[in-house]
């Protein structure tokens, strides 16, 4: 297997991929902070890679040179008078630039704060108005955002009077000089994490080291991550299936990962499948129930999946961040069961961000499993059962915590 991955391998870095393999030795996480984990994997020559809609590599991004990026930024945001400790708010877009500012962030001692990206729903006043809150609940130093969003932003920055930056500025800041960073403990804060706002608005949680990195840890157990992993992921950064399980998750893993924008996997969804498909290796690749409804309804009945698709080698589809629904699943089997998925493939998970992100995962190879609850009990009613005939439910087993 790993002589025939190698030559695959050879393969990639000739397209301009980083490699599945590495000659470093994997370490599943056990590191003091997230700045020792980047440090780690910079060592070897695993990385993100960034596509376009259509699943062309656009970008690749090994460790060595995120983390180089990294301390460039963390020296200009010192430069900038920010302080150990101070929030810095950016606009979590799928790219190097956020990544980059992530973690200077993290080197310099500062708590990054990932925001959402505007959505198709209610316009631009909204989205500013949803920046608004967030940056007076954080209360950030500084904001970053892409310069494609500056209309935005900028209005958003002065309204909380916040100084606001692009990426592409940020770069025009001349770096402090060279000299010792400061020092991370463990138990200090890392970064904030909004929540996703499912059972109400948005509230930040504060992640600390120790936190993220033994989550980080009991997620690279319990899906058995191999030598033959690969990350392929369009979930957004401001939610924490994708900032945590598919960005942070592989580099404290050592594990290549593959991206493609949220918006572009709106837009073509089948995308996503085509990526899993093209990835030689072992595909490790999380989606809510709605991003496997989405790709079971867009194929075509006319069309054989085994036309188009090679999933054969998705190790683990992941399934969290909403209700897991049989129906959705099974139906994704009958769609791509011809293209070789296979039902153990699911892996049906519950995180939240309050927790850092996985608090329970089915063990891989499993897939979904049922289990047959009663109403009145699940509810919490309490309706004695010798009343009214007894009504079952089926739900979703999503495994063992970690």
């Amino acid at each position: 297997m790993l002589d025939r991955q190698d030559r695959i391998d050879a393969s990639l870095a000739a397209e301009g991929y980083t490699p599945t393999l590495d000659r470093l030795p994997r370490r599943f996480a056990d590191f003091a902070t997230l700045g020792e984990a980047l440090d780690y994997a910079s060592k070897g020559s695993r990385g993100m890679n960034f596509h376009d809609a259509r699943g062309t590599l656009i970008r690749s991004y090994p460790y060595s040179e995120l983390r180089d990026d990294a301390l460039a930024h963390a020296r200009r945001f010192l430069a900038l008078g920010l302080k150990k400790g101070d929030r810095l708010a950016l606009v979590a877009e799928t790219g190097p630039e956020f990544a980059a500012c992530f973690f200077g962030a993290i080197y310099a001692g500062l708590w990054p704060v990932p925001l959402p990206l505007p959505t198709s729903f209610g316009g631009r006043e909204a989205y500013v108005d949803q920046l608004v809150v967030m940056l007076s609940s954080s209360d950030p130093q500084l904001f970053l955002y892409p310069e494609e969003l500056a209309e935005f932003a900028a209005v958003a920055a002065e309204r909380r009077e916040v100084s606001g930056r692009s990426w592409e500025s940020l770069d025009e800041v001349e770096a402090a000089e060279a000299g010792a960073l400061p020092e991370a403990d463990q138990h200090e804060i890392a970064y904030l994490q909004y929540s996703s706002g499912s059972t109400r608005f948005p509230h930040g949680v504060a992640v600390t080291h120790r936190a993220l990195l033994d989550n980080l840890h009991a997620h690279g157990v319990a899906t058995e991550v191999r030598e033959s992993d690969r990350c392929i992921s369009w979930l957004p950064w401001y939610h924490d299936m994708g900032l945590v399980g598919c960005m942070l998750s592989p580099l404290a893993l050592q594990v290549s990962s593959d991206y493609l924008k949220t918006e572009d996997f709106a837009r073509r969804p089948l995308a996503w499948l085509d990526l899993i498909s093209r990835n030689p290796g072992t595909s490790l690749s999380y989606s809510p129930t709605f991003g496997y409804d989405i790709c079971s309804r867009r194929t075509s009945s006319q069309t054989r999946a085994a036309d188009r698709f090679d999933l054969s080698r998705w190790r683990l589809a992941g399934n969290g961040a909403d209700m897991i629904r049989p129906d959705v699943m099974q139906a994704f089997v009958d769609s791509f069961a011809d293209a070789g998925f296979k039902a153990q493939a699911f892996c049906p998970s519950y995180g939240l961000a309050e927790a850092t992100l996985a608090v329970s995962i089915m063990p891989p190879g499993e897939g979904i499993r049922l289990e047959l609850v009663e109403e009145s009990e699940l509810s919490g009613v309490g309706t004695p059962w010798q009343e009214r005939p007894r009504r079952y439910r089926a739900i979703g087993n999503r495994g063992k915590p970690g």
